[in-house]
């Protein structure tokens, strides 16, 4: 496979010298008809010449060739004149009696009665040349090899040729050299892109020209470089967060199992363990399940299957699940402005995964909240659904607002008023963007409202 310099190379001279050739052959194609045209007019002021000492001088035959040779300073190669005569319908003057191809040529010609006819063949330039003398009609044939015209074109073919040749070898030097220096900048950023690893991905790659291509692809790959090193944070935090979330619950059951073993209990004692071990376990698989739901999420979203669904009647759903769950919580749904069409209130995505995000956010809601309550507010619109979940509770810090919804970020207010893992808000956040939706939150002394806007089956189907 050849590189981007050998490519530019020889697509450079092939280019150039398409148009080496292409100009060649016009020098060398319009050479020729200004030799050829040139060699005509000879060849006419011959016939002209002829003409005048045949008919106005009366010249003999014997001498009309020595007359027209001292006219023209230049010979010409292996001509012939002669004239024809149509009354009589023959030749009644010819030189060069040996080259009788001119009116065997022209004779054919003359039906169509034109003043001057020009014509080549094989080497020779004919022309003939109408005369009128009297009553009769005379046709004067001059016909001649250009062997100077010949020689000319010839040298200037190996002129052209070695001129192309010449020309070919510069092009390809010339070109080598400017594809290198096109592409020295690529060189760099190889050498860059080189140097960085995962313990330096901070690292950028730098380019001095910003607006041109090599300067788009930089910036493009810089931005490929940002979300790489934005996900190697994550991954690292994650890492951290979930050997730190697993490491409590599994130190605690360890702990509890190795004291009840010291030594023998009452059944009361070792039934109060064993529910302590299975709050522990309770917490510990409720953990990961969480995991597992986000990484579902991130690594396979092509596994959510998608159709049709009632957003009001899923959050119904949402409430009476929770409500089984936590009898003691109070949830307020209002449906303000309901409309008529139905179809505003469809959208297209997966029911299990949309009511995790409602159970989520109206369960952090409730949970957050002194009073146990959760308001939801829903509005269909033209184009898409609007859901809001308010509640009254601790307020989060406006610092700590855009960093909520990563996984095992949990603000400092929040993590003091109730036990939780930082993935519940990472969830929702990414199964809102499968679902091309969008969720925002809003902290006040008044309450906090989490805003979730998804795409109707209407707007979808556009």
């Amino acid at each position: 496979m050849l590189n981007i310099r050998s490519k530019l190379t020889y697509q450079f001279m092939a280019l150039a010298t398409a148009i080496l050739l292409i100009f060649s052959v016009g020098v060398y194609f319009f050479s020729r008809l200004y030799l050829e045209k040139r060699f005509y007019k000879r060849l006419q002021e011959r016939a002209i010449t002829t003409t005048t000492l045949l008919f106005d001088l009366n010249a003999a035959d014997t001498t009309v060739m020595k007359l027209v040779n001292i006219s023209d300073r230049e010979l010409l190669t292996d001509e012939s004149i002669a004239v024809y005569n149509e009354r009589l319908k023959k030749v009644v003057f010819s030189a060069n009696q040996e080259n009788s191809l001119t009116a065997e040529v022209f004779i054919p010609l003359l039906q169509g009665n034109p003043p001057t006819i020009y014509k080549r063949f094989n080497q020779y330039q004919i022309i003939g040349v109408k005369v009128k003398n009297g009553n009769d009609t005379n046709w004067v044939f001059v016909s001649a090899i250009d062997t100077n015209g010949n020689d000319a074109l010839e040298d200037l073919r190996k002129i052209l040729l070695v001129m192309i040749l010449i020309g070919i070898l510069l092009l390809g030097i010339s070109g080598w050299f400017f594809a290198d220096k096109a592409l020295a900048p690529m060189s760099g950023i190889i050498r860059q892109v080189n140097q960085i690893f995962p313990d330096n991905i901070e690292n950028r790659v730098e380019h001095p020209n910003r607006s041109d291509e090599i300067g788009l692809l930089v910036a493009t790959f810089n931005q490929l470089l940002d979300r790489t090193e934005e996900a190697l944070v994550m991954q690292k935090m994650f890492i951290a967060n979930v050997s730190h979330e697993l490491k409590n619950p599994l130190t605690k059951i360890y702990s509890q199992i190795e004291v009840t073993l010291l030594q023998k209990r009452s059944v009361e004692d070792y039934e109060q363990d064993l529910r302590s071990l299975q709050e522990d376990t309770r917490t510990l698989i409720q953990l990961t399940n969480t995991l597992l739901n986000l990484a579902n999420t991130v690594v396979s979203p092509d596994s959510i299957q998608k159709m049709p669904i009632r957003v009001d009647e899923l959050l119904w759903d949402a409430k009476k699940q929770l409500k089984k769950w936590h009898e003691h919580y109070h949830i307020q749904l209002n449906f303000n402005d309901f409309p008529d069409n139905e179809e505003l209130l469809i959208v297209e995505g997966s029911e299990a995964s949309l009511k995790i995000v409602f159970m989520n956010l109206i369960d952090n809601a409730c949970k957050f909240s002194e009073s146990n309550s959760a308001t939801v507010n829903f509005k269909a619109l033209t184009s898409h659904i609007v859901i809001e979940v308010f509640n009254k509770g601790t307020v989060i810090p406006e610092a700590d607002l855009p960093y909520i919804f990563r996984p095992f970020y949990r603000s400092n207010a929040t993590a003091k008023a109730t036990q939780g893992h930082g993935v519940g808000l990472a969830i929702v956040s990414q199964i809102l963007r499968l679902h091309q939706g969008e969720i925002s939150v809003t902290s006040m002394k008044e309450g906090t409202t989490f805003k979730v806007v998804l795409p109707n089956q209407l707007s979808s189907g556009e």
